[in-house]
C-alpha cells in the first residue's frame, strides 16, 4: 500500500479522536481561541497557493485572455453595480454580523477569537477586557481581520470584503453557466443571481452569506477541475475549498459530502488515489471545525431555542411540513415584503423536478458526462441535503426576517437548475434570449419596485436600531464616553467604551466612581420601551432597566415599530448604597402567543393610521 495512503488514513483516524474523543469541550474551545486564528492562516495561504498552481496551469495550457468576449466584464459589474446601489451599507441582521465583527476585532488585535464583551478606552487607547467564543465559524472574520491588518481597523472594512465578493460572486456564477452550457448560460446566471432582492441586501450587509455563496460555486468549479485534470494540484485546490466553505457557514460542512464522493469516484476509477503531502494532511485540518463545534454542548443556548418559544429540539422531520408553507410563501410572495425574486423562483421550480431527473440520469452515466455535468450532478446532493437540513430545522421559515438569508444556496441551486435545464433544451440557442427576457420582464415587474420599496429591510427593525446608534455614533466622533447597552458589542467595534446593563446593576459603584471623577465625559444608557396598546403606556422590560437608582435624561429617542420606543438616555447621577434591583414590570405583548402579538401590532397599527392628520 502507498505510504501516503496509510498516512491519509492515521491522519484521520487521529483527527477523529482528537475531534471527538480526546479533549474535554472546554480544552477544545480554548484550543479555538488560543489556535483558530493561526488555523485559518495557514489554510487560506495554502488555498491562495493552490490557486496560483491552478492558475499558472491554465495558462501554461494555452488559454488566450486577450481573445475572450469583453461583455461578460461589462455585465457583471454593472449587475454588480446595480445590486449595490439599491442598498444602504449597515448591519442588517443583528447578533450575526456584529458578533463576527466583534471576533475579527479581536482577531486583528490579540490574534485569538473571542467576541469582545466589554471594552473601554483607557487614557486614549482602546482597550478590550473581556470576552468569550463565539459559535459561529472563522473563515469570514479572519478574511476581515486581514484587511484591519492591511488597512488600520474600521468596522467599514466588513461592507468592503462583502463588496467586493459581490462581483467575485457574479463573476463566478456567470463562469459556472458558461462551464454547464456555455456564454448564454452563463449570462443567465449572472441575471437570475442580480433579480434577487435578497441578494442585494446581504451584499451590502456585514454578514457571512456572501463569501458562503462564493465558496460554494468556487469549491463546484475546482471540483470540475479535478473531475478533468485529474492531477494532484487540482485536487489540493478542490479539498482545500471544501475545508474552507466548512469553515464559512455552520451548515456548509455538508458540502464535503460531494467534495468526498467525488475524490472517492475517481480514485475508483483511476484504480489509485492521486495524494499530495497536502492531501495527506487534510482530514487534520477539518480538527478546528471540529473543536469549534463543541460550542454548541458547552452553552446550549448556542442553538436559540428560546427565540422560538414552544420548541425543544432544533432538528426534526416533524417541522418539514409547517416549513414548506413558509418557504412556498417566501418564494412566491408577490408583494416584495421577502426580498424574493419572483422570476427566479416561477422559473427555478418549474426546472427544478427536471434538474432531479436529470441529475439522477447524470449520475448513472458518470464515466460519459463531461467534467462539468458530472461535477454539478454530484455537488447537486450537496444542495440536497442542505436543503432537508433546513427544512428540518426548528426555525427554517424563510418568511422571517432574520432567516431569510439562509435561502440564499437554495436561490443559487435554482438559479443552477433553470441554466442546467435550458442548456437540454436549447432551441438552438434562443433559450437563452427568451431567458433574458422574461428575466428582465421579472426584474423591473417584481425586483426593482421590491428593492425601492425596501419593506423587507424595514420591517426588522432591529437591523434599522442598530443603525440608529451607528447615527449616535457619527453625531457624537469623540467617542470619549460609556454606553450601558444589552448589545454592547456593537459600541465595542466602534471603539465606544461599553458595557451591558447587568454589569452596571452589579456593579454600580464603578459606574459611580467613573461618574464622579469624570473619566467619560458623559454616560448613556440605551432601552426599549414597550406600548401599550389601549392605554399608550410605556412599560420597560426588566432586562433594559437600571432601577431607582439611576437618574436618566433623554437624549434621542425613536420609535421604529408601533408597539416600541427606543431611546438613549444620558445617567445623571446614581444613587450610593445598595442596589435597588428593578422590579419586572407587565409585559403585556410578552403574555400573548406569537399570533396574538402579532393581532395586537396590526390593529394598533390600523388605528394609528386612521387617526394620522
Amino acid at each position: 500500500m502507498d505510504r501516503r495512503l496509510v498516512l491519509l488514513l492515521l491522519n484521520a483516524a487521529l483527527a477523529v479522536i482528537l475531534g471527538f474523543f480526546t479533549l474535554t469541550p472546554e480544552q477544545s474551545l480554548q484550543a479555538v481561541i488560543q489556535g483558530g486564528y493561526w488555523a485559518m492562516l495557514l489554510l487560506t495561504v495554502l488555498f491562495g497557493w493552490s490557486l496560483f498552481k491552478v492558475g499558472r496551469a491554465a495558462l501554461a495550457g494555452g488559454i488566450d485572455w486577450r481573445n475572450r468576449p469583453r461583455w461578460p466584464v461589462a455585465l457583471i459589474i454593472a449587475c454588480g453595480l446595480l445590486l449595490l446601489v439599491h442598498e444602504t451599507y449597515g448591519f442588517k441582521i443583528l447578533m450575526d454580523e456584529v458578533m463576527l465583527l466583534g471576533t475579527s476585532m479581536n482577531m486583528h488585535i490579540d490574534k485569538t477569537v473571542l467576541v469582545p464583551m466589554r471594552g473601554n478606552d483607557i487614557q486614549g487607547a482602546f482597550q478590550l477586557l473581556a470576552g468569550q467564543l463565539d459559535k459561529r465559524p472563522l473563515f469570514q472574520p479572519f478574511l476581515v481581520s486581514v484587511l484591519h491588518d492591511l488597512t488600520g481597523y474600521r468596522p467599514e472594512n466588513v461592507f468592503v470584503l462583502n463588496t467586493a465578493l459581490t462581483f467575485v460572486l457574479l463573476a463566478l456564477s456567470y463562469v459556472t453557466g458558461c462551464r454547464i452550457g456555455g456564454r448564454g448560460a452563463g449570462a443567465i446566471a449572472v441575471l437570475l443571481l442580480t433579480s434577487l432582492p435578497l441578494l442585494a441586501q446581504n451584499a451590502t450587509g456585514g454578514g457571512f452569506e456572501l463569501l458562503n455563496l462564493v465558496m460554494i460555486l468556487a469549491t463546484l468549479l475546482l471540483g470540475m477541475r479535478y473531475l478533468e485534470r485529474r492531477d494532484g494540484d487540482s485536487l489540493e485546490a478542490f479539498g482545500l475549498a471544501g475545508i474552507l466553505l466548512a469553515q464559512t457557514r455552520y451548515e456548509s460542512v455538508l458540502y464535503l459530502l460531494p467534495v468526498g464522493l467525488t475524490v472517492l469516484w475517481i480514485w475508483w476509477n483511476e484504480r489509485r488515489p492521486t495524494l499530495t503531502w497536502v492531501v495527506v494532511a487534510m482530514p487534520l485540518m477539518l480538527l478546528p471545525y471540529a473543536l469549534h463545534n463543541k460550542v454548541f454542548s458547552v452553552r446550549t443556548s448556542a442553538w436559540e431555542m428560546a427565540s422560538q418559544p414552544g420548541y425543544d429540539k432544533p432538528f426534526s422531520l416533524s417541522f418539514i411540513p409547517d416549513n414548506i408553507a413558509h418557504d412556498l410563501n417566501f418564494f412566491f410572495n408577490t408583494t416584495g415584503e421577502h426580498s424574493n425574486s419572483l422570476v427566479l423562483s416561477i422559473l427555478g421550480f418549474l426546472a427544478l423536478p427536471f434538474f432531479v431527473l436529470w441529475t439522477v440520469k447524470t449520475l448513472r452515466s458518470l464515466r460519459t458526462a463531461t467534467p462539468a455535468h458530472a461535477g454539478l450532478a454530484i455537488f447537486a446532493l450537496g444542495f440536497a441535503a442542505h436543503t432537508l437540513l433546513l427544512l428540518c430545522y426548528f426555525w427554517g421559515r424563510f418568511d422571517d426576517p432574520v432567516i431569510r438569508r439562509l435561502s440564499l444556496p437554495l436561490n443559487l441551486t435554482l438559479a443552477l437548475a433553470v441554466v442546467t435545464v435550458a442548456t437540454e433544451f436549447s432551441w438552438q440557442g434562443r433559450i437563452w434570449r427568451v431567458l433574458a427576457v422574461l428575466v428582465g420582464v421579472g426584474f423591473f415587474a417584481h425586483s426593482l419596485p421590491a428593492m425601492a420599496r425596501h419593506d423587507y429591510s424595514l420591517d426588522y427593525y432591529v437591523g434599522r436600531e442598530m443603525e440608529w446608534r451607528r447615527e449616535f455614533i457619527a453625531a457624537h466622533p469623540e467617542r470619549d464616553y460609556l454606553f450601558i447597552d444589552n448589545n454592547s458589542i456593537i459600541w465595542i467595534t466602534h471603539e465606544v467604551s461599553s458595557t451591558p446593563v447587568l454589569q452596571a446593576l452589579e456593579h454600580k459603584e464603578n459606574i459611580i466612581f467613573n461618574l464622579r471623577n469624570r473619566t467619560f465625559t458623559a454616560i448613556y444608557v440605551f432601552q426599549r420601551f414597550l406600548v401599550e396598546p389601549d392605554s399608550g403606556h410605556l412599560t420597560l422590560p426588566v432586562e433594559d432597566d437600571l432601577g431607582a437608582d439611576y437618574q436618566l435624561e433623554t437624549v434621542w429617542e425613536r420609535r421604529f415599530t408601533p408597539l416600541t420606543v427606543s431611546r438613549i438616555s444620558r445617567v445623571l447621577t446614581v444613587r450610593e448604597g445598595p442596589t435597588a434591583r428593578p422590579v419586572a414590570a407587565p409585559k403585556p405583548l410578552e403574555s400573548l402567543t406569537p399570533a396574538e402579538q402579532e393581532k395586537a401590532r396590526e390593529q394598533f397599527l390600523q388605528r394609528f393610521i386612521k387617526r394620522l392628520p
